[in-house]
């Protein structure tokens, strides 16, 4: 068993822990009682877990902590020693699961990845009301959210890509969304802290793992590539945030949503706003739009806004309600017969 270094010859740690207060503060996380600290004993985790432990009186924390065993490494009974050893030094209670992941993937038809965050999850979250911890602590990082939109990025995901990484989701608490980690590293070096290394984090079989092996290169170039990312998806947030808000607002009066479709004020429309409310609006209606799609269906709607007759764009169909001063969008399967324009989705159709 290891002895967690105090902090009073040790200033460095102590204004790293004091930055992290700080931005739980300024985040207005809202965590206080019972928490269930996941720790995998990787240095992510570990960190997260002497950190909470050294900021538990100042946040008001009551700390478990949870360590599941996947059924996938040799070497996990001995990450599993270590974290009792880790649990032993400061005094906390441990609770332990062994998951079956590869049958549980075989079962359902997934890869080992999902399946295993399914079964953590499940146990996580039993755990925690278990215990009556309100929240479970993850040690997601700054890192893991520039690999996260980059994943995203890769995939199509457009604007919605560009989101901060939560520190607050459910039950799901990750403090340490502001930290490099690197910065957590030298901060469990200078407590005189170890960690476990899961070697296969460096394997290239999953896309997070390439991204990874990317970034480290990226990063010798652009040394603050992950702070000035972050700080480019809060900007992000905070106009998305806007845009909604003015479409919300709207509401009622430019637009609403009607059965299966959405009803527009026939007029004038700027093809961004038709973007936004088209957006906002299958969302609602359980149908998400890609991003791509709406950059060819927001411009022929546009140009159809006062059309007194049924148009189709691929399997959307517009046409004018009763009086002329409305029109309904529909989507469902492509129309034949009077008023059809052909084309397709992702061109706009030839009169």
């Amino acid at each position: 068993m290891f002895k967690i270094r105090t902090l009073d010859y040790l200033g460095g740690m102590k204004r790293f822990e004091s930055d992290l207060f700080a931005q739980i503060q300024r985040r207005g996380d809202g965590v206080s009682g019972r928490v269930l600290v996941a720790c995998s004993g990787g240095g992510d985790s570990v960190a997260l877990l002497v950190l909470l432990w050294a900021l538990r009186k100042s946040l008001g924390l009551e700390l478990t902590v949870a360590h599941a065993d996947h059924g996938l490494r040799p070497d996990a009974e001995a990450d599993a020693e270590f974290v009792r050893q880790l649990c032993r030094g400061l005094d906390l209670d441990l609770a332990e699961a062994s998951l079956g992941v590869k049958a549980h993937a075989a079962g359902r038809g997934i890869g080992l990845e999902m399946a295993a965050r399914e079964l953590r999850w499940d146990w996580l979250r039993q755990e925690a009301a278990g215990t009556g911890a309100a929240t479970v602590a993850t040690g997601h990082t700054l890192d893991d959210h520039t690999e996260t939109v980059l994943i995203r990025l890769a995939r199509g995901g457009g604007l919605g890509s560009l989101r901060p990484l939560a520190p607050r989701q459910g039950v799901r608490w990750s403090p340490l969304v502001e930290c490099r980690r690197s910065a957590l590293r030298d901060y469990l070096r200078q407590r005189g802290v170890p960690w476990r290394e899961d070697p296969t984090n460096a394997e290239p079989f999953t896309a997070r793992n390439r991204w990874r092996a990317l970034l480290e290169e990226i990063r010798r170039e652009a040394p603050d590539l992950d702070r000035h990312l972050f700080e480019t998806h809060r900007q992000a947030e905070e106009a998305q945030a806007l845009a909604q808000q003015l479409v919300a607002s709207w509401r009622g009066a430019r637009w609403w949503i009607k059965e299966d479709g959405v009803i527009f004020a026939a007029g004038a429309w700027a093809e961004v706003e038709l973007r936004w409310t088209l957006e906002a609006a299958y969302r609602e209606l359980g149908r998400p739009l890609e991003a791509s799609l709406l950059r060819g269906l927001a411009p022929w709607l546009s140009g159809h806004m006062r059309t007194r007759r049924p148009l189709t764009w691929g399997n959307f169909c517009v046409s004018p309600e009763p009086g002329n001063r409305f029109l309904h969008l529909r989507q469902g399967d492509p129309m034949t017969g009077p008023g059809y324009t052909g084309g397709s989705v992702g061109s706009v159709p030839k009169e």
